[in-house]
Parts: C-alpha cells; structure tokens; sequence
C-alpha cells in the first residue's frame, strides 16, 4: 500500500497564511512603528507577501527608509507590540474551521508547524480558540532546524505518536513543502496564503494543491467517505 492510499493518521498545518490571515495585525504593528519613527504609513500589499517569513523580511520590506542595523534594534519591540495586539483584526480563514471540525469528527489529531516564534504562535492559536484543540504546537523554536528542515514536522508526528507517511501536512510556502516532504508526508499547496505573485507553485512539486480552505475540506470529506467504504 503506497503513502497515498494509507489513511490518515494526522494532519498539520503551517500557520500565518494557511490556518489564519495575520497579516493584518503584523501590518498594523508594523504601522505603529513607523508611525513613533514618524514616518507615514506603508502600503498593506507587500507586505501582504512576507508576512509568513518572520520578523526580518517584513521590517525589510516595511521599513526601507532605516538599515539593516537600525531595523534590528527595531526588532524586538516590534514583536512586542505586535504579541500584545495579535488578535485584533486577524481571523482564520474563511473554510478553516469548518476543516478542523471534519478532522476531529473523524476522531484524527492535528496540529500546528510553524516557523513563527513560540511566544508568537502560542497566543494565537489561543486567541483563535484552538488552545484545547491543538494536539501539538512546534515552533520555529521548538526544533534547532526549522522548515524547510525536516525537524519541525517530524517532531510533531512524533509528539502526536504517528507515521510521517499517514499524515498531511499544509502549507502556503515553499518551506512547508520542502520540509514536509523530506520528512514523507504527503503535503498540500495551500495557494490562498502569502505567496508572491512571481512565485512558480507548480515548481513546489506538492502532492496536492487548493485554492481555497473549502477545496481542500471537500477534498478531505471525498477522501474520509473512501475510506469509509474501504473499511
């Protein structure tokens, strides 16, 4: 029996952009702060783009006018900031929960890989109300190498006692599936999330790709009717 007709066991999902739309509290912290340096506010839509690669990337991009240098003694007072408000405008995706009630109605786990900072990820998972519903949380701390390393999400299978080969793993980065496949998972393309305009998905080699979260829930409930009917 290959991976792909193997039930699932589990199934993990990569964070901002493919579980939640966080941008809009990471763009306001980042206004925030451009608004004490007294600089006007930035356009949302770039940053739209980098708002799942950390800390760095988006002070880069949202802060042009300040160094490498100065926007690293920026750093930890935009994440500060941005910890204390995660909540305020952002929201999961609209098909997501639906998702995670049809995983959990099926008695399978799921769980949370990210490269987001413990202290980050940690409030809004329980912010988005899935604190006692999350099965595990693996952070970009939580493993010496995150994505694309394999680490992360081999821990989290084995943190949840499952095979790498009876799990899925989502993601809206090109990290997530390099990282989910070497650990030999079958990996979906989650192509709602942050990802550039110029970026070749096709080029990620996923085993499957949606355009939405109510794509991949009905391929999920097609996928649990047949193994309903295969038992």
């Amino acid at each position: 029996m290959t991976s792909q007709e193997r039930p699932l066991q589990a199934i993990l999902f990569d964070l901002d952009g493919t579980l939640v739309d966080s941008a809009p509290d990471l763009i306001a912290a980042l206004n925030r702060l451009r608004q004490r340096l007294g600089l006007p506010e930035t356009e949302s839509a770039p940053l739209r783009e980098v708002a799942g690669r950390g800390a760095v990337a988006i002070l880069k991009t949202g802060l042009p006018e300040k160094n490498d240098a100065e926007r690293e003694a920026f750093r930890t007072g935009f994440l500060d900031d941005y910890q204390a408000h995660c909540w305020q405008h952002s929201y999961a995706f609209d098909g997501v929960p639906e998702i995670l009630d049809r995983i959990e109605d099926q008695a399978l786990v799921w769980g949370v890989v990210t490269n987001k900072l413990k202290r980050l990820a940690a409030p809004l998972v329980e912010q988005a109300g899935w604190h006692a519903r999350c099965s595990v949380l693996i952070a970009g701390d939580s493993t010496p190498n995150p994505k694309p390393a394999p680490d992360p999400v081999l821990a989290a299978c084995e943190t949840l006692g499952v095979e790498p080969t009876q799990t899925l793993f989502v993601g809206d980065d090109h990290r997530d599936i390099l990282a989910g496949r070497a650990a030999g998972c079958r990996t979906v393309a989650a192509l709602w999330g942050y990802i550039p305009a110029e970026e070749s998905t096709g080029d990620w080699q996923a085993d499957l790709n949606f355009n939405t979260p109510r794509d991949l829930l009905h391929w999920l409930e097609a996928s649990f009717a047949r193994q309903a009917g295969a038992a």
